[in-house]
């Protein structure tokens, strides 16, 4: 049995003096040679592994960890815009910082007021999700978290589950364009982004910009596209832009991608590439409904829910005033810690989780994986109608953040060990803050 993980040292700049990769266990000197005759490289006098046993907890010093004695105070007790405080922006991590450490900025946090009208905009929108989508919670929630965060979702589940049905409703709640790409293997860069055509009558070209230009954009079978058409999307979905000629072309704010892909009917298809699979904040994997969901479907066609269009409930203006509220939600330095301590095991698993986990691992998950966390998990905390982030938003998070991020070898596919097993072994074996 592996002992547990403690994630709770920062992780700084190279240049501080911390000790790297040494873990700290009771009763361990400075030699890295505790009482029991284990080294710091995990391996007692007789040359065996010492992974530890039940009930037994590790605390692990980070490379470049901030020394034991650096000050990581509480949230303050007074937030700022309340009548006790109401001009004073108070630091969210007064951290008595060390020589080439970055101090965060003052952050404003969130009045009652503001969580308020953040409720009921998130409930305005979540109503509307709900009159045409019938279950699906776990979507609901992701497409809440994308919209809030400007972050793109890759859905993966076989046909008919309501993935486009789902991406066009949010659209419509929100007032935003929507378009839709049909990805087939003749499909070109130019079908997405746009081309330049020449004009017979004025003697010039002129640009035509590509369905891609749109707040939502749902590309409905993407790994059924060719390569070089799968990165003319990378260009949209990193920068925010698009390239037609000698001219670049900004996308509209707010602009998100939902893609699907089926895991069925693989012949033919052309699997998304690591650094495009990393562009996608979340990916989800749905299931099918119950049949209390799948009969209510059939309730809701004949009362011809699906016909009419669905009035826009907010506005586009409402969804980046919710996205700059998202910024200021507080997360507190030991969940920073925690996520970064997430990431650092995927790439050191074999330090970390049982032997044979490890072995199906061939490569972790990168730094957006602790961007994505941090910032999906403010959102989630806002969609609770929370001005803080607990632990509880990132562990919900962990498996549609990181199961397109950690790469499994073929080893796991041929004993049919999904990546949800691994993360949850990974992330159990670190110690909640």
């Amino acid at each position: 049995m592996v002992g547990n993980v403690n994630a709770e040292e920062s992780v700084a700049d190279e240049q501080t003096g911390g000790s790297a990769g040494v873990a700290e266990q009771d009763g361990v000197g400075h030699d890295g040679v505790g009482h029991d005759g284990v080294g710091h490289d995990g391996l007692g006098h007789d040359g065996h592994d010492q992974h530890g046993v039940d009930g037994e907890t590790f605390t692990v010093r980070l490379p470049g960890s901030v020394p034991d004695d650096a000050v990581v105070p509480e949230e303050p007790s007074r937030l700022s815009g309340s009548p006790e405080a109401p001009d004073d922006d108070v630091a969210v991590a007064g951290i008595d910082t060390v020589p080439d450490r970055t101090a965060p900025a003052p952050a404003r946090y969130l009045t009652p007021d503001e969580l308020h009208w953040a409720g009921e905009t998130v409930e305005a929108i979540s109503t509307a999700f709900a009159s045409k989508v019938v279950g699906q919670a776990r979507l609901q929630e992701t497409l809440l978290i994308a919209l809030l965060t400007g972050g793109h979702v890759l859905l993966e589940s076989v046909p008919g589950l309501a993935k486009t049905t789902a991406a066009q409703t949010i659209a419509q709640a929100v007032g935003g364009r929507f378009h839709r790409i049909q990805c087939t293997p003749d499909l070109l860069p130019s079908d997405i982004v746009g081309t330049q055509v020449y004009n017979q009558h004025s003697g010039t070209f002129e640009t035509q910009l590509g369905p891609v230009h749109a707040n939502f954009v749902l590309l409905d079978e993407i790994n059924r596209s060719s390569a070089k058409t799968q990165s003319a999307m990378l260009e949209a979905m990193q920068e925010r832009q698009t390239s037609i000629g000698d001219k670049s072309y900004a996308l509209p704010d707010p602009f998100l991608v939902l893609a699907t892909q089926n895991p069925i009917e693989q012949e033919g298809t052309y699997p998304l590439p690591e650094a495009q699979m990393d562009r996608f904040m979340l990916k989800d994997v749905l299931d099918y409904p119950s049949p209390a969901e799948e009969a209510e479907v059939l309730r809701r066609i004949d009362s011809g829910v699906f016909v009419t269009a669905s009035e826009p409930v907010v506005s586009v203006a409402d969804v980046k005033r919710l996205q700059a509220l998202v910024g200021r939600v507080y997360i507190d330095p030991a969940i920073v810690n925690y996520v970064v301590g997430i990431g650092y095991v995927t790439r050191h698993p074999r330090d970390y989780i049982e032997p044979r986990l490890a072995g199906y691992v061939d490569f972790g998950a990168s730094p957006r994986a602790s961007i994505a966390f941090t910032s999906a998990a403010r959102a989630r905390a806002l969609i609770d109608g929370r001005n803080h982030v607990v632990p509880d938003d990132v562990k919900a998070l962990t498996h549609r953040v990181l199961r397109h991020r950690v790469t499994l070898g073929f080893e796991a596919a041929a004993d049919e060990v999904a990546v949800e097993s691994i993360i949850d072994a990974m992330v159990n074996g670190i110690r909640t803050p």
